[in-house]
């Protein structure tokens, strides 16, 4: 009869020492690829959602709004106004080229890779639109306003109320247009801070009573809020609320 088999020492056996595995360099790289590529991709579509749904940046093509904007500044454009926020009096908004203002615009000459690479940065948000197809302006009759230009001492007068605007590029007057309208409904009466030099609602009022000259509230891309560019300029855009906190509210119709 055989003596039972006996294991030598306590506890469980230790395992087996496994060799060291060492990398190669060119996984290392790869690794280190795979995710700058990811980072990259969750940044161009995290800039993609912003620029969709809450802020987009615009280039200033032209001096209409000096001297609050001026050629070449960057500003970036709330998409929460309108909606969520609703529009005010003073308002500096981007919108769509109702029809016609902005006439024949040539294209920006972009070919080739750059060329590619510059549409893509603007697509998804990380370059400001050149608003080739855009207008800045400020909002000066919400729907249902009357504006009227000009009162014996040059002002505009907003629901029978005279506006003083500081935001008036230095040497202007109101508007050496003169005029007698009614916001229509669902629509806004823009106009340009330098007003010698902005073909705005004013321009584009063939019929006279605003209805031709008024920008479909649906046409508007948003509010801008800031200057981002160059850093020199950086600041917020006001809405100047003192201007307008005297002016009565009209509906259309009324």
């Amino acid at each position: 009869m055989t003596a039972p088999e006996t294991t030598r020492g306590e506890g469980p056996v230790p395992p087996t020492p496994q060799p060291e595995r060492h990398r190669s360099p060119v996984g290392v790289v790869g690794a280190a690829v795979k995710e700058v590529a990811l980072v990259l991709v969750m940044a161009m579509v995290l800039s993609f959602v912003v620029k969709t749904w809450l802020l987009q940046a615009f280039f200033i093509p032209s001096g209409s709004m000096e001297d609050t904007l001026l050629v070449g500044d960057r500003v970036v454009v709330s998409k929460l106004t309108p909606g969520p926020f609703d529009l005010k009096r003073g308002d500096v908004v981007v919108f769509e080229d109702p029809g016609g203002w902005l006439g024949e615009v040539p294209p920006t000459p972009r070919t080739g890779v750059s060329g590619t690479i510059h549409d893509a940065l603007v697509f998804v948000g990380l370059l400001p639109s050149e608003s080739e197809d855009h207008l800045i302006k400020r909002v000066i009759g919400l729907p249902g306003d009357r504006v009227v230009c000009c009162t014996d001492q040059r002002q505009l007068s907003i629901n029978g109320k005279a506006v003083d605007e500081p935001y008036l590029k230095a040497g202007d007057v109101a508007s050496s247009i003169t005029f007698d309208i009614t916001v229509p409904a669902g629509h806004v009466w823009v106009m340009g801070d330098h007003r010698s030099d902005s073909e705005d609602s004013r321009y584009h009022d063939e019929s006279g009573d605003g209805s031709d000259g008024s920008v479909p509230i649906s046409r508007i891309t948003g509010r801008a809020v800031g200057v981002v560019w160059p850093f020199s300029r950086l600041d917020w855009l006001s809405d100047f609320p003192q201007t307008f906190s005297g002016v009565p509210a009209r509906t259309p119709g009324s």
